[in-house]
C-alpha cells in the first residue's frame, strides 16, 4: 500500500521502466493548465504545458512564440492590437 501522502489523486501515477527491465510505479505532479490569451481567453498555441522546472530547460524559442505579445495574446488578438496601435499613431 502506498504511503498516505501518495494516496490522493493530486499526484499522477506513472509506470516507469527501471534498468532491470521491470516497471515501477512512480508519482509525479500533474501538468499545469494551458496558457490562455489575456483578452479572449482562448488557449495559446506554441506555449508548452509544462511545469516550471521543465520549462526552464527548454530553449527560448520553444518557450513561447517569437512575435510581439508572444505568450500573452493569441495571434488574432495581437494582430488586432498592433493594427489598432498603428492607426492611433497615424492619426497623431
Amino acid at each position: 500500500m502506498p504511503r498516505p501522502s501518495r494516496r490522493s489523486r493530486t499526484l499522477r501515477r506513472v509506470h516507469k521502466r527501471i534498468p532491470g527491465g521491470k516497471t515501477k510505479l512512480t508519482y509525479e505532479k500533474r501538468k499545469p493548465s494551458r496558457a490562455v490569451c489575456s483578452e479572449c481567453k482562448q488557449p495559446l498555441h506554441g506555449v508548452p504545458r509544462e511545469r516550471p522546472y521543465k520549462q526552464g530547460k527548454l530553449t527560448k524559442s520553444k518557450k513561447r512564440p517569437e512575435r510581439a505579445y508572444g505568450g500573452v495574446l493569441c495571434s488574432r488578438c495581437s494582430r488586432r492590437k498592433i493594427i489598432k496601435q498603428a492607426r492611433v499613431q497615424k492619426n497623431d
